[in-house]
């Protein structure tokens, strides 16, 4: 599925979700719904950080594939799969784990493996 299809169909359907943005593995903004290009890349370059950074924390142990950062005012919900990162902010106190389960069926269906 287009990215960008992907992503309207995660924000029609996530009604927690606020603004999301994809990045390929090296970073870059593959498709986005923030309310601008700068957005996108601060949202791109910290969900792609705070997985590394989490994943260092971890020496030897598996990769970290999910990292959920409460903030005054919503979340940031970063869920990667090792091809991509997909980032979104959220409402105010959101059931995480729904979140980050939309977000991976996201990743999947980008991965083709979801009609």
């Amino acid at each position: 599925m287009d990215p960008s299809a992907t992503l309207s169909e995660l924000l029609e359907l996530s009604t927690q979700v606020v603004e999301v943005v994809v990045a390929g593995a090296d970073g870059a903004v593959e498709a986005a719904k923030t309310s601008s290009y700068e957005r996108s890349t601060v949202l791109a370059a910290a969900g792609t950080e705070l997985i590394v950074a989490a994943s260092s924390l971890r020496e030897g142990g598996p990769v970290v594939t999910r990292v959920h950062v409460d903030l005054e005012r919503g979340s940031l919900v970063v869920v990667g799969d090792g091809q991509r990162t997909i980032v979104a902010t959220t409402v105010a106190e959101p059931t995480a784990g729904l979140v980050a389960y939309d977000l991976r069926a996201a990743l999947a269906r980008l991965r083709g493996e979801v009609g």
